[in-house]
Formats: structure tokens, C-alpha cells, sequence
């Protein structure tokens, strides 16, 4: 849709012009009009990908976006794109986005305030009557927390082509419910010629979903990159035999060498300072009270910036494991679930995040970013670069997510700066 291309031109006329400020009640108003929409007792939400409550979300998003006189397209997985025109229609667009689905008891910010993020950008830039000599995109990727369809991220992975259109027509959730079935129920089922192909830059906002910035005091975090991930299964089969009539000595308990595995497991981190080892799944066969334990199974997720310092991590807890298992007499199968490269950030845009927050007078620091984001696949595409802001606590995933209205707006303005300092550029950016 073709219309005006910046409504409300000079609202703001005075104001300098090296310092362009954003609406923040305008945009607080958005994300507490998301929050409606999914609502939790506790103020988090519940908004599954595809869902009647991610319809309605959409629906809204759709309508601010026309009020921004953008051009909106639907691609074949429900990406939904609104393009504002810059001075060179052909020069590649800077991307801004994020997502507006949820997990199961999740909070208000995790990825919507990305995307509101985003908005509020193109509205600003209205505001002023800025023309930028690139276009400007904003992006609601679809699916991206894998909540009710793994895989997670699946709206940028297959814009990024890391997912096949086979593997999506495959993708049901846990009632059988397929996704391309689900798209077409909420009425968001578009065109693969729409999806996003080509880009000068891509910038995500999200709340950083862990402790550090606020723990050091810094309002804004310059993302370097997104860790490498390991998944293990590791299965260990003894006997099971009866729990009172089987002398100490003559048991072999699959749960005693996995307690001893798992102490080899936490110890492993002391050899590598900045990685994170995680056992979260843990399973005993038969599970029950009377019963020496015949089976145990339990995860291990591992991670680490560095691809070659993980794959050394996971290397060697392989052969720790298997050397306790040989001495307490077990069956061992250790099953490789997932491997997930790590991703460096352009060293550029990590620089222009830090120089955006001097100006603008916020503390900053570099960091790595734990979790996967959209970030991840559009990175494979274009120069990419994160912005963090402190999540209260270090607590995200839970209805008690929370970043102050302060620091959202200080985001927000970074994000517009990023905006401004790329979006005019003519060069070609190098990473």
C-alpha cells in the first residue's frame, strides 16, 4: 500500500537537529497495549505463536503500522514487514525488528519491546519529517521463541534459509495442530516472493534477559555476538534391582554414577572460565521409591562465545564421563542432540552502539548475548548489532520480566541514533 510518505511532518520544529527524541509515553502506551493481549494475573503473558491472542496483537500492529503510511507485506511464514521509503528506493533497507510471540508464562518486554522498539523509530522519524537516503524496515518475525513450534526462530531462519519450506510444512505443535494450517486460521498466511531477501543492516532491541548490566550499572549493552550451544543426552544403564533387599556393595545403581557425573559434569567449568554448563532434564527408570535406579538419562547444555573452546568443553566431558561409567561398571550412550555455531556481531555496529550511547550521555559495555535471538540468522545475512537493556533481577521467561520505563526509553533513543547513523549512509558496510 502506496500512500503519504511522512505523515504529521514538523510536529517537533525546534528542537536540534543532531538530537532527534523519541515519544516515550507514545511508546509505553504500545507495549502496555500488547500487554492486553495474552494477559497473566501477574502482568506477564501468555501469547503463543499463532494463537487468537497473537492474531489480535497483529491485527493491532498492522493498523499502527498504516498509520505510519508504511508498506506492509506478509511473507509465507507470517513475517510481517512494514517498509518506510527512503531517498534511493533501490538502496538495501536498514532492518529493524524483533518478535511479538511469547512463552507459556512469559513476560511483557521479551522481544516486543524490540518490535515496539522499532515502531516508535519510524514514528519519531515522522515526527521530524526525516528522510533517510535508505529505506527502513520493521520486522514482527514469526515463531521466534518455539514455545508452541520448534523450531524456535523459524521466521528468521527461513528468511535466512536456514529452514527448508519441507521442514515448515512438517511443523506441528503437541496437539498435531500443523503451523501452515495455524497461519491460515489467523489469516497470516502470505507470498514467499515477500519475504526479506536482501538488507544493508539489521538492529534488534531486547532486554538482555540476564543480570550483568544491572549488576554493573550500565544502562546500555553493545552485544558482541550470541553464544554456541551443545545439547547432550547422556544415558547410563546399571540394573534395577529391589531397594530392600539388595545389599550396598552387590547394586549397580545407574543414579549413583549419575550423581558422580554430574559432580564431573560442574567441575569441568573450572577449566573454562566464560562457559555455561547447565543440567536441566533428569530422568530414573523404573522412578519409583523401592527400586535401585536401572536407568538414568539427563541433559547437558553447554555453551561458550567461542565454537572451538565449546567443541574442547564437550570433548572433554565425553571422555570424563565415560571414564567414570567404566570405573563404576555402567552402560554408557552419550547422544550429540544439537549443535548451534556461535555468531560474532559486526565489530563496526558494536563500536557505533557505544559511541550512540556516549553521546546521548548512557553508560554502556560490551557483552555476550546468552540466549538465541532473530539476531542469530539475520547476522548470516548482513551486518548485524544488538542493543541490551538491564532486565530488573536478571529474571526473564516468568510473568516478573522487568525493565524501567527509563531504560526502555533509553533503548529506544539508541536504536534511533543507530537508525540515523546508518540509514544515511552510502558506502558499502563492512563487519
Amino acid at each position: 500500500m502506496k500512500t503519504e510518505k511522512f505523515p504529521n511532518r514538523s510536529i517537533r520544529p525546534n528542537i536540534r537537529e543532531d538530537f532527534y527524541k523519541i515519544n516515550k509515553e507514545r511508546l509505553l502506551s504500545t507495549i502496555n497495549t500488547s500487554a492486553n493481549y495474552g494477559a497473566l494475573p501477574n502482568g506477564g503473558l501468555c501469547r503463543l505463536a499463532l494463537s487468537e491472542d497473537d492474531r489480535k496483537i497483529r491485527d493491532i500492529f498492522m493498523e499502527w503500522m498504516k498509520e505510519c503510511r508504511l508498506d506492509i507485506r506478509i511473507d509465507d511464514v507470517g513475517n510481517m514487514y512494514g517498509r518506510r521509503p527512503g531517498k534511493n528506493p533501490d538502496a538495501h533497507p536498514v532492518v529493524l525488528g524483533s518478535h511479538l510471540d511469547t512463552q507459556p508464562i512469559g513476560g511483557r518486554y521479551d522481544g516486543i519491546l524490540g518490535v515496539m522498539g522499532a515502531l516508535e523509530v519510524v514514528r519519531t522519524l515522522n515526527d521530524y519529517g526525516i528522510e533517510t537516503e535508505r529505506p527502513i524496515e520493521i520486522v514482527n518475525f514469526t515463531n521466534e521463541e518455539g514455545a508452541r513450534f520448534i523450531p524456535s526462530m523459524l521466521g528468521s531462519g527461513i528468511v535466512a534459509n536456514a529452514i527448508t519450506q519441507g521442514e515448515v510444512l512438517k511443523i506441528v505443535d503437541k496437539d498435531h495442530l500443523k503451523f501452515v494450517d495455524e497461519l491460515k486460521t489467523i489469516g497470516y498466511k502470505g507470498s514467499s516472493e515477500n519475504r526479506l531477501k536482501e538488507m544493508y543492516c539489521y538492529f534488534e532491541l531486547h532486554i538482555e534477559q540476564g543480570p550483568i548490566l544491572e549488576a554493573n550499572r550500565q544502562s546500555i549493552g553493545a552485544v558482541t555476538g550470541i553464544q554456541g550451544i551443545s545439547t547432550l543426552e547422556v544415558v547410563i544403564t546399571g540394573r534395577t534391582s529391589h531397594a530392600g533387599t539388595t545389599p550396598m556393595e552387590n547394586r549397580n545403581d545407574a543414579m549413583l554414577s549419575a550423581a558422580k557425573m554430574i559432580q564431573d559434569v560442574y567441575k569441568s567449568y573450572e577449566n573454562f572460565p566464560g562457559s555455561l554448563i547447565t543440567i536441566g532434564q533428569i530422568q530414573s527408570l523404573p522412578n519409583v521409591t523401592n527400586s535401585v535406579a536401572g536407568q538414568v538419562v539427563f541433559s547437558i547444555d553447554i555453551r561458550h562465545p567461542e565454537d572451538a573452546i565449546r567443541m574442547l568443553i564437550t570433548k572433554e566431558l565425553k571422555e570424563r564421563l565415560s571414564t567414570t561409567a567404566l570405573i563404576n561398571k555402567m552402560d554408557l550412550l552419550i547422544k550429540d542432540l544439537m549443535e548451534v555455531k556461535a555468531e560474532k556481531f559486526s565489530g563496526k555496529i558494536v563500536r557505533e552502539i557505544q559511541l550512540a550511547a556516549n553521546k546521548l550521555g548512557y553508560s554502556s559495555m560490551k557483552l555476550i548475548s546468552g540466549a538465541g535471538h532473530d539476531a542469530k540468522f539475520m547476522n548470516q545475512m548482513a551486518p548485524t548489532g544488538m542493543i541490551f537493556i538491564p532486565s530488573i533481577g536478571g529474571v526473564s521467561h516468568c510473568e516478573e520480566e522487568f525493565s524501567t520505563d527509563d531504560d526502555i526509553e533509553k533503548g529506544v533513543q539508541v536504536l534511533l541514533e543507530l537508525v540515523l547513523r546508518f540509514a544515511n549512509r552510502k558506502d558499502r558496510l563492512q563487519r
